[in-house]
């Protein structure tokens, strides 16, 4: 390692690093052309063939053209995500998802109890109702 200094070793890092950011911001360049639904396919193509054929150009002129809708692609995607996921919990917790036999039953009773007190219900009629929902 004589022949090779630090300075080098943290260049050669540093040029890794680099390349590695370089791949990123490509791919997700071409990500966010494919993920715009705004864009035709023609405008898409053309923007693809740019990006490949000019990688360095392409890139830098798609971030200054197309750069404020990328941001906004991504927030909305994560906001669709998010929406998805918490609907997806509802779903599987709520009483009709099947994730638990507790939620349903207490609906139950509570709209049981307040039939009851309403006084559309009496008592035996509250106590057969009752049991029959938790059985």
């Amino acid at each position: 390692m004589d022949d090779y200094p630090l300075l080098n070793v943290f260049l050669t890092m540093m040029y890794l690093f680099l390349w590695v950011m370089w791949f990123f911001l490509l791919f997700k360049v071409i990500t966010d052309i494919f993920r715009d639904h705004s864009m035709g396919g023609w405008a898409k193509a053309g923007w693809l063939v740019f990006v490949i054929v000019l990688p360095y150009l392409g890139v830098l002129v798609y971030l200054i053209a197309r750069g404020r809708g990328m941001s906004r692609r991504d927030v909305k995607q994560a906001e669709d995500q998010e929406a998805a996921f918490r609907q997806y919990v509802r779903q599987a917790a709520g009483p009709e998802g099947g994730g638990g036999k507790g939620g349903s039953h207490v609906d139950d009773l509570a709209k049981l109890a307040e039939l009851k007190d309403k006084g559309h219900l009496d008592q035996a009629e509250y106590e057969k109702a009752k049991a029959k929902l938790l059985v």
